[in-house]
């Protein structure tokens, strides 16, 4: 199959950092506009974060996480985190790196840590002292497609899923979302993984090719901004490939979404060679190199973050 990774509530921490006096505190809807300011500085690497603000707000179960951010003495921001199930970090300093490993150490129910290499690995050097243990790392590459865009023969049966298909979406996501991380989220949270499938349909955000019942595409918007769509869980079923379904459908899809956005991104894992293949076939382009760290379970101690 070809496909892209499927991945993918608040309370403030005070207390000195590096030295300083310098806080991580959370964040709230007064903090919106300065902080989807500094997010919008890299969007690219950013999209993620920023669509679930614009989607949840700051405080929403819909994050699985809480988000923080670092001022220097100055009181200028210099990073924002959301902390939580996906861990995510943009920072302008190693200060900000090492507030946000300070208050992820405290976070029991983080599955996963995503963002560039080098950032990451900063990061974990921070964190590994007292956070959950390394289960598992993958290397990923970001790709974007910009305009102007190669338009292959369009398939016109690509459109959005309805909730009448969530029972066709949800197991190939939950196969992907295992053959990523390891863990089958239909044993671990059945009903709350259905229900963010189905929000994801709800929401307009899941591209879908049936035929004859059969699923033999599927696509994930996971954030929308009129800077970047960020996509994931892209997949093609085995009866899909060798035909041109797969490209086929990712250019109507990219053409769609290109009217309304200046760039798409996902991510691939690093030794997916025929992945790779299939978005350069597609127009997109290698950007950067991401790590992700999967993170053993461990029962909540110290400050929790639901």
């Amino acid at each position: 199959m070809y496909q892209q990774t499927a991945r993918i509530d608040a309370q403030s921490f005070a207390g000195p950092v590096c030295g300083n006096t310098v806080e991580a505190l959370g964040l709230a809807k007064e903090n919106e506009s300065e902080v989807l300011q500094f997010l919008g500085e890299r969007p690219l690497h950013t999209a993620a974060m920023t669509g679930f603000i614009r989607d949840n707000g700051f405080n929403s179960p819909a994050n699985r996480g809480s988000f923080y951010g670092y001022r220097n003495a100055q009181g200028q921001l210099e990073g924002v985190a959301l902390i939580g199930h996906a861990t995510l970090v943009e920072t302008r300093s190693e200060h900000a790196l090492q507030a946000f490993a300070n208050v992820a150490q405290s976070c029991s129910t983080t599955h996963m840590i995503l963002g560039e290499q080098e950032r990451i690995e900063e990061f974990w050097s921070f964190y590994q002292q007292g956070g959950q243990e390394r289960r598992l790392a993958a290397r990923e590459l970001l790709f974007e497609l910009r305009w102007p865009i190669q338009v292959h023969e369009a398939e016109v049966g690509l459109r959005l899923a309805t909730l009448n298909e969530l029972d066709l979406v949800v197991p190939v996501q939950a196969e992907m979302a295992f053959e990523e991380s390891g863990v089958n989220p239909l044993e671990q949270d059945p009903d709350g993984f259905r229900q963010r499938c189905a929000r994801r349909i709800e929401q307009g955000r899941t591209w879908i090719l049936v035929q004859d019942g059969q699923l033999l595409f599927k696509a994930d918007v996971i954030a929308d901004t009129s800077e970047v769509i960020y996509l994931e869980g892209v997949w093609v079923s085995e009866a899909g490939r060798g035909n041109g379904y797969g490209v086929r459908c990712m250019s109507q899809l990219s053409k769609e979404l290109l009217n309304r956005t200046k760039a798409i991104s996902l991510l691939v894992d690093e030794n997916n060679k025929r992945a790779q293949t299939f978005y350069k076939k597609c127009g997109y382009k290698f950007v950067s190199t991401y790590d992700t760290i999967f993170l053993r379970k461990r029962e909540p101690a110290g400050v929790g973050i639901n």
